[in-house]
């Protein structure tokens, strides 16, 4: 099985422009997601997929890999399939969020390693316990899964709302990081955005309205996501400890 890292890195960023060339630690931000999937031990290659020459020259002056795409995506997913079609010969994508520099390795481990065990499964994900403070943010994506661990939904909006709260009641955050087997990533691309999509602003809620199924694997990862010049400073202050 051929495995290929993808770290979409789009330059222009409302919160926070020029997001994937922000310092953390004196070093570009796209720099500290690079390393960190290259010490994953299962995929073949890593690249970054950016629409910006200057993300394209960084990751290329620290001696990585990236590839230019168009501009013109709506979304990730159509950016990761444009990278997919250049490497047919691949069996499964991991796409790494290009602000996610505390991803640890055996994430992207697992997430691969899901496709071995299970010879028929399309997609993966990931999901963490969810903070309390955190429970009617919109911004927390929530999941929730069956018995074996398939996704159910995926909403802004708290779940399971508590009616009857036991003591084992939980709420999990969705980890933004996703793998697919390449063919079904362009056969996802092709479709067209489908209503709860639409309506939640969340893009993997088309392969459940179109009957497809997303395997959602446990973590106890809780980095931050680097949104804006607050998440910013959070991380750097980490990493400099």
């Amino acid at each position: 099985m051929k495995v290929l890292c993808v770290i979409p890195a789009r330059y222009a960023s409302t919160r926070l422009p020029g997001k994937p060339l922000a310092l953390i630690a004196g070093k570009p931000m796209i720099q500290h997601v690079y390393m960190k999937a290259c010490e994953a031990k299962l995929p073949d290659d890593v690249i970054v997929a950016t629409d910006n020459e200057k993300v394209f020259e960084t990751v290329h002056g620290f001696g990585g890999r990236a590839i230019m795409t168009s501009p013109d995506h709506p979304s990730g997913t159509d950016r990761l399939a444009e990278v997919a079609l250049n490497f047919p010969d691949v069996d499964v994508i991991v796409n790494v969020q290009g602000d996610e520099p505390m991803i640890p390795p055996e994430i992207i481990d697992r997430l691969a390693k899901a496709f071995e065990a299970e010879s028929d499964l399309k997609m993966a994900t990931m999901k963490v316990l969810m903070r309390e403070e955190d429970y009617n943010n919109p911004a927390a994506v929530k999941v929730v899964t069956d018995n074996n661990g398939y996704a159910l939904y995926f909403s802004r909006s708290l779940m399971p709302y508590p009616r009857n709260k036991t003591e084992h009641y939980k709420v999990y955050k969705h980890v933004g990081i996703y793998a697919y087997r390449r063919d079904f990533l362009l056969q996802y691309a092709a479709l067209a955005p489908t209503e709860l999509e639409k309506t939640e602003s969340l893009e993997q809620l088309r392969v459940l309205e179109n009957g497809y199924k997303i395997k959602v694997l446990e973590s106890d990862f809780q980095g931050i996501g680097v949104d804006t010049p607050e998440d910013l400073a959070a991380v750097n202050e980490l990493l400099s400890k």
